[in-house]
């Protein structure tokens, strides 16, 4: 039985699971998240494919929390992005801002590559969740403003986001880019 260098049996399990999960993580960055299985993944933490099931039922659950956990990350960026603001323009720009440079920084390249992968139908509700928290400043700032329509303008942000972080990735000028999307949503929404 390997040895536990940590004080606790829980904190063991802790940190083995976030052994596993970094695994995943470098294997989906290197090769997509198609290449996430069980035994690649027990491999590349250095663990036998049983050791792997004790933390994660399939190489679906895995690819799942992994999801999550990015974004969670995701979600902590834009809440420190946002932060105190009580001025919901000035919290819709934070958060455009910190979502593009989460983007212009390449740190999205992990959810990328993990874009593509079917996910456990049963955990729909988790990464729902989780996806709903990355929203939840900007929908409270939206809401602040007396906009009437949330999901509309979420959606309009979103679209416009989605086109700037295509335009950063092909190579644009990430500031420009930040700047014109923040533009954009700004005025638009002033329309609604």
């Amino acid at each position: 039985m390997p040895r536990i260098e940590t004080n606790t049996l829980a904190q063991h399990r802790d940190w083995r699971r976030s052994q596993l999960i970094e695994a995943a993580a470098a294997i989906a960055m290197e090769s997509g998240g198609a290449a996430i299985t069980v035994s690649a993944v027990a491999a590349r933490a250095g663990l036998s494919r049983t050791s792997v099931y004790e933390y994660f039922g399939s190489s679906a659950d895995l690819v799942a929390d992994l999801v999550i956990e990015e974004l969670h990350n995701f979600a902590d960026v834009l809440g420190n992005a946002v932060g105190e603001c009580s001025e919901p323009s000035t919290c819709i720009e934070l958060w455009i801002e910190g979502a593009l440079r989460y983007i212009a920084d390449g740190r999205h390249l992990l959810a990328k590559a993990l874009n593509a992968t079917s996910l456990p139908h049963d955990r729909a509700a988790q990464i729902g969740a989780a996806h709903r928290a990355l929203l939840a400043p900007l929908r409270s700032a939206l809401e602040i403003q007396g906009v009437g329509d949330i999901n509309q303008a979420l959606a309009y942000i979103q679209a416009t986001t989605d086109v700037a972080t295509k335009r950063i990735e092909a190579g644009q000028d990430a500031e420009i880019e930040i700047a014109c999307a923040t533009k954009f949503c700004i005025t638009g929404l002033r329309s609604l």
